[in-house]
């Protein structure tokens, strides 16, 4: 029999002589610890096939209600009139041609009106109306008019290629909300037979550069391709396009105005409504002239025939209630006194603004100074007055925009002046100086020129420097550096030292308005906004109130009159924060502060942003400033602006002197 026996290399374990745990034992260890309770999740119930069924089932008529009240709107002969904008993207696209073809392959004669104002094309072989907008080569109407259109019609020219403002229009277009579009190729029959199909297979190429899942190009050359054209946008569904379906809003057909005072009266804008209703204790917005209140609205069908429609008895169909109507306040009226500091009164702004007027050469008129006798007022320009300050702020100008503060504080504590001694009044006299003549005499064209082109140089030589240097920041040279980065705060941790966010406000933070909770706040706004006595589709007119005489003398009926209406709180002012990107065809400095036109869903105007890195967000809600924006990274731009609900396009552009060039 044989048996293992272990050799030199066998291990051998130590016997364990510790006795077990007492309980005493195990409470001595764990005492103090709280044991942490487990997370108890639901288990995953599994769905019967037939309830499975019934879930698909719901979806799908909850898709199919949704489709019919979208098209509801457009059924009938009081429907609503699809927009068309026609918008020209070559120089030789011929808008006059593409309507006239529209209009000859239904059999109907071409209306005087139709070539330059917004007509409505009956097209009773698909039950629809067209409203066609002729549009011209002004790139505010094309932005205006795709702000409420359906869909666009691109005419692309098949000698000429889309010149630069044509690919702007595109791109503004892409960014306010994304449409849909029937690309049109006119005067394909003048190409040669043998380069017709490269020709539309490049044309194809191009659009889907912008509208990728565009595959088929229209022309219009004969009645057949101009009834296919109308076909397509007869029997396809508009695009729903969020930040516009939340809001009412209207084409103006007619407006009218009655005058109530010299400056004042009521606009009657009458239109189809369109997106959500409209609700007369809401306000609505007219393009470049702000917001107003809404007296009534009535409605204002269209009887008759589809060859001379005409209006029939108007009802009244809904009206403000007095305790329920939004008000035009738009800022907070702030109580200075509840704040710790002690303010300046209005002497002292006006004294300070006077001497920022003089320090900027911004005096108009003639004004006094005080020299010594025999002075003339060429010498009289290079003497500093008692109370002016020893240095120009201008030349800290790019530094303080390092600053991640708003809040602009007087300088005048930290510079030391110097002492005053006694003056005898009979050595000095007063003269006249007149800036403005002053600057005219001494600054030409030229020289204004070549001041403006060191201007260029100076701002992308500090474009090129933060580039290099993002991190770093220059001492100046005649200025200690404990005041000049006095206004700085030290952190040990960009990302976790505590930081007030209510310390060191600026003044203008105590006139805006802030949400104690934004996001019910905004569930509760969309929900009110969608119940309303207006209907969509409808013809009606807004009786607008207290509106200026400029607005009505604004209308012009070759040009997109707009009206969108608000939701509640979208008129007050608070602080924006919103997500940009440089656009890589931009190749120009883009700095912090610098003016911009900002186009924020259906509002336009001018702003100075703020920039920031778009990081994550910290313990201490911190995010570094930005004097100069790259191309390729993402950046917040902090704005004071009218608060928006929900996710809102926005573009900025920079102003230009002819905004339609090349």
């Amino acid at each position: 029999m044989h048996r293992h026996r272990p050799g030199s290399l066998h291990q051998s374990n130590k016997p364990f002589k510790s006795r077990h745990a007492s309980k005493g034992a195990l409470k001595e260890v764990s005492k103090g610890k709280v044991n942490r309770a487990s997370v108890k999740q639901g288990g995953l119930k599994t769905l019967s096939k037939t309830d499975r069924r019934h879930a698909a089932k719901i979806l799908q008529q909850k898709k199919r209600e949704e489709i019919t009240r979208t098209s509801r709107i457009f059924e009938g002969r009081q429907g609503a009139p699809k927009i068309v904008p026609v918008l020209p993207l070559c120089p030789d696209s011929e808008v006059d041609s593409a309507i006239s073809a529209l209009y000859r392959s239904l059999g109907q004669e071409v209306p005087k009106n139709a070539l330059e104002e917004p007509t409505v094309l009956h097209v009773e072989r698909f039950k629809q109306k067209i409203q066609l907008v002729p549009l011209k080569r002004n790139f505010l109407d094309i932005l205006d008019a795709f702000k409420v259109a359906d869909f666009g019609i691109l005419l692309m020219s098949s000698d000429v290629e889309v010149d630069k403002f044509g690919i702007n229009c595109l791109l503004g277009i892409l960014n306010q909300g994304l449409v849909n579009v029937v690309p049109v190729v006119q005067n394909i029959e003048r190409v040669p037979q043998k380069l017709r199909n490269s020709t539309k297979k490049s044309l194809t190429a191009f659009v889907q550069q912008f509208f990728p899942e565009e595959e088929h190009l229209f022309t219009l050359d004969n009645d057949t391709d101009a009834l296919n054209t109308l076909r397509f946008i007869t029997s396809q569904r508009p695009k729903p396009m969020s930040w516009r379906d939340h809001h009412p809003y209207m084409l103006a057909e007619e407006v009218a105005y009655d005058p109530l005072t010299p400056e004042r009266g009521i606009l009657k804008v009458t239109g189809y409504a369109r997106g959500n209703p409209f609700n007369a204790n809401r306000l609505v917005h007219l393009q470049n002239f702000g917001d107003f209140q809404i007296q009534q609205i009535t409605s204002s069908p269209l009887g008759g025939s589809y060859q001379g429609d005409m209006e029939v008895d108007a009802e009244l169909l809904d009206t403000p209630k007095p305790d329920e109507q939004d008000d035009l306040i738009a800022e907070n009226e702030p109580d200075f006194m509840d704040n710790e500091q002690t303010w300046p009164t209005e002497e002292e702004m006006a004294e300070a603004d006077e001497r920022v007027r003089r320090m900027r050469g911004m005096d108009t008129d003639e004004s006094l100074k005080r020299v010594p006798k025999g002075t003339s007022s060429y010498q009289a320009a290079w003497i500093v007055d008692e109370d002016d300050q020893n240095y120009s702020e201008d030349e800290f100008e790019d530094e303080d925009n390092d600053e991640i503060m708003m809040e602009e504080v007087d300088d005048e504590e930290d510079i030391v002046q110097p002492a005053s001694f006694p003056v005898d009044d009979d050595e000095y006299e007063e003269i006249e100086m007149d800036g403005k003549k002053q600057d005219e005499d001494e600054f030409d064209a030229e020289e204004e020129a070549r001041q403006y082109e060191e201007y260029l140089k100076q701002r992308q030589n500090e474009y090129q420097l933060h580039n290099d240097f993002p991190d770093e920041i220059d001492t100046p040279m005649h200025v200690p550096a404990r005041e000049r980065f006095a206004r700085y705060r030290g952190l040990q941790s960009f990302r976790t030292s505590p930081w007030d966010p209510f310390e060191n406000l600026p003044v203008d933070y105590a006139r805006i308005f802030r949400f104690e909770n934004y996001n019910r706040t905004k569930s509760r706004v969309l929900n009110q906004a969608i119940v309303g006595n207006v209907k969509p589709g409808q013809r009606i007119t807004i009786w607008i109130s207290n509106v200026p005489v400029q607005a009505f003398q604004a209308y012009d009926r070759t040009r997109p009159y707009v009206v969108f209406g608000l939701l509640q709180y979208e008129h007050k002012m608070s602080l924006l924060n919103i997500q940009l990107q440089r656009d890589n065809a931009y190749e120009e400095p883009v700095k912090s502060k610098d003016p911009m036109v900002m186009h924020m869903g259906f509002r336009r105007y001018n702003v100075k942003p703020v920039y920031s890195q778009n990081t994550n967000k910290g313990s201490n809600n911190v995010h570094k400033f930005e004097r100069f924006i790259q191309l390729g990274r993402s950046y917040v731009a902090t704005v004071y602006g009218p608060i928006a609900f929900g996710k809102t396009p926005v573009t900025f552009y920079k102003e230009t002197e002819n905004p339609n060039g090349k």
